[in-house]
């Protein structure tokens, strides 16, 4: 009857070995090691990003729930990908226009993704022209006229 494992006093380079090449079947592991979520990542990794709002857009949230929550398709200005970001708070819309520059930031689902019933949505926006979103809400501060 073979063993499996190696035993013995001198074991430890082959133990060693076969614990690494096993370890390519963990597949959070083969994802942290080729580094495939920084790589395909539209922020590259970064916390936060600027852009560009190309329009607006609703999107229907998942069953049970039934609502059009309001988005914004953003395009990233430093590599040109386009995104979608979740525009928080009542009547956020309003404070954002075609043509303006935000910064949008992970919304804080599990792992990087999706954030309860928005589908495909990972991102939400922050700022509004230099101008924090949440401020607007509040009617601390006004966005700046061009």
């Amino acid at each position: 009857m073979g063993k499996k494992s190696p035993l013995g006093e001198f074991a430890a380079r082959k133990l060693h070995a076969k614990r690494k090449r096993f370890r390519w079947s963990d597949s959070d592991y083969k994802r942290r090691v080729l580094r495939l979520d920084k790589k395909f990542d539209p922020l590259e990794g970064a916390p936060q990003a600027r852009g560009i709002v190309l329009e607006k857009v609703g999107i229907e949230s998942r069953q049970p729930n039934s609502a059009i929550r309001k988005c914004v398709r953003v395009q990233i200005t430093k590599n040109g990908k386009t995104v979608t970001a979740f525009v928080p708070g009542d009547g956020g819309l309003n404070f954002i226009d075609e043509h303006d520059e935000v910064i949008i930031e992970g919304i804080g689902g599990s792992e990087g993704r999706s954030m309860g019933d928005i589908p495909g949505v990972k991102y939400r926006v922050s700022m509004v022209n230099g101008v924090s979103l949440r401020m607007l809400l509040l009617g601390k501060k006004e966005k700046p006229r061009r």
